[in-house]
């Protein structure tokens, strides 16, 4: 299967299907320098709803947040999709950055994570290897739980 393909297939799998790709103020969702695109943090949102909201350890589990996780980075995913009109143009995903809305004693946040690198990695293969910094944070926007950041590289 191809990149594209697999994107689609995982949206299937996680039960979320991604078309539009809302913003929520005065900024753009990527930036293009070169071959360099640079993705916003994109939140678990699928039309105008932000899925499982809340806060990880208290309000959702593990299991909730390695969902929301999945749909940040699919949006990624889809944003790099309409800017490069192929996800087989990704040479690179060199980082990412994963923010984790945390209940005051949850030190999970890797796991988290690594729901987002296991469908990079799904999506894209050796392409989808990166760096990672996980944090956990007190709040982030509309009350998402996860939110993730990118850095892509494209093929020249």
């Amino acid at each position: 299967m191809t990149p594209d393909q697999k994107y689609q297939a995982a949206q299937e799998r996680i039960g979320y299907r991604l078309e539009a790709f809302k913003i929520g103020g005065n900024y753009t969702p990527l930036v293009r320098d070169g071959n360099h695109l640079y993705i916003s943090g994109q939140i678990p949102r699928v039309g105008d709803t932000i899925v499982l909201p809340g806060k990880v350890g208290e309000s959702l589990t593990l299991a909730q947040a390695q969902i929301a996780a999945s749909i940040s980075a699919l949006r990624c995913l889809g944003l790099l999709k309409q800017a490069l009109g192929s996800l087989d143009q990704v040479k690179a995903i060199p980082r990412i950055a994963v923010y984790v809305r945390s209940a005051e004693d949850f030190d999970q946040q890797s796991e988290v994570a690594n729901a987002a690198s296991d469908l990079l990695h799904e999506i894209l293969g050796a392409a989808g290897a990166h760096t990672r910094t996980s944090v956990g944070v007190m709040q982030l926007p509309k009350s998402a739980a996860v939110e993730i950041e990118m850095l892509a590289i494209a093929h020249t």
